[in-house]
């Protein structure tokens, strides 16, 4: 028996996903097996120069040791909303509208706590990043979960969502471009949703990670473009993908003056801000030359390639991503996502995220990370082909 009985809300904790593919990896790894990690989306491009360079000088200066302001240091905020509005053409007070965040993770599962009392809902998409769901039961609130699926182009369905649970609901979650399904949306759907949170009275968050790793020319628009999102939502943003800057933490939250100011007030009792050196290095990366992120871009787009190809030539069916450096493949028939996911860590050395681990609605699917090399990526091509799945 365990000397400390852990709280109900880590008990109710779903298996951690990446918990038993670790365990199995290093077994797998034990048997001197080379193993290419495609499960997890951590970017492995390094951090552009300039940004390092920036730290470095920020570092050295004391007046940076001491704490920062919770809510971000002004010339963070300021370029978070000049940066929006070069992008997307969406205007921010940077006063009371942005919020720094130690990274974006940290801003979605705090951010239940200003607004989901116990036995509140929130609507949460399935399959999806954890965390939403997390979050929401950590704030005593319970889960509505909204099937993403493929007839649906893995966009909610918000006509399925019965009258009485939309009712008892205070916020609905969203990101798009999408994890782990690497599907978009466009304008419309953002004015759906809006139409949707005003007639129902909740708040929407939009979880925009991966709104700069478009591909083609593909731009995927802000939630805040659309007329009246500003109304009703926030929306959540990183500078882990754009930037390669996944171990930095820091991100931002903008939108909606009282949604900002309620999460800054969970913040304030929470954590102490951003270190303001990061901060600064943030604001070199979004307000600097973007010539890194067209090469990054350009890197992950040629990575796609290369692997939508040698899937399809192994038989796999995919849909091309226009934006993630996700792949969202079929499970070959006769197999579950578990099955298929254990065959090629134990056969082929690879591993792959099974789509059930993110919601029941992802069984029948794997998600492949595009964060190796081309080479590596080349060589895990033909370790999939042989295996003749």
């Amino acid at each position: 028996m365990e000397r400390f009985e852990r709280a109900e809300r880590l008990k109710r904790l779903p298996p951690y996903l990446f918990k038993e593919i670790d365990r199995k990896k290093a077994e797998v790894k034990a048997r001197g097996v080379d193993i290419i990690d495609l499960g997890v989306g951590d970017p492995d491009l390094p951090t552009p120069p300039h940004i390092i360079e920036v730290l470095k000088k920020a570092v050295e200066d004391p007046g940076n040791h001491r704490y920062p302001s919770y809510s971000g240091m002004g010339g963070f905020k300021e370029a978070v909303a000049e940066w929006y509005g070069r992008r997307f053409g969406v205007q921010l007070d940077p006063k009371t509208e942005v919020v720094s965040l130690i990274g974006s993770k940290e801003g979605i599962a705090h951010f239940p706590l200003a607004f989901i009392d116990p036995g509140d809902v929130a609507l949460v998409p399935t399959p999806a990043y954890p965390v939403y769901h997390i979050a929401t039961m950590f704030a005593g609130g319970e889960s509505y979960f909204m099937p993403l699926l493929k007839k649906n182009d893995f966009l909610p369905d918000l006509d399925a969502i019965p009258g009485e649970v939309a009712g008892r609901a205070r916020m609905m979650f969203i990101n798009y471009p999408n994890n782990p399904t690497a599907a978009v949306a466009d304008r419309a759907f953002f004015e759906r949703v809006v139409a949707f949170a005003k007639d129902k009275n909740l708040i929407v968050c939009h979880d925009a990670a991966y709104t700069e790793m478009g591909y083609d020319g593909y731009q995927p628009p802000s939630f805040l473009e659309v007329p009246g999102a500003k109304d009703v939502g926030l929306e959540f943003h990183s500078l882990s993908k754009t930037y390669n800057m996944t171990g930095w933490r820091i991100g931002f939250a903008v939108g909606n003056r009282e949604a900002v100011d309620g999460l800054g007030a969970i913040k304030s009792n929470i954590d102490s801000g951003v270190f303001q050196a990061v901060q600064m290095a943030g604001i070199e990366a979004i307000a600097g030359d973007q010539a890194c992120v067209d090469e990054m871009r350009t890197v992950y787009t040629r990575r796609r390639d290369l692997m939508v190809k040698g899937l399809e030539k192994a038989g796999f069916r995919l849909r091309v991503p226009r934006a993630t450096f996700y792949l969202w493949v079929e499970v070959p028939a006769g197999y579950t996502s578990a099955q298929v996911a254990t065959r090629l860590l134990e056969e082929a050395g690879l591993v792959v995220t099974p789509g059930n681990g993110f919601g029941e609605p992802g069984e029948g699917y794997f998600r492949i990370a595009l964060t190796q090399n081309r080479e590596r990526l080349a060589e895990a091509i033909e370790r999939l082909q042989k295996l003749n799945l």
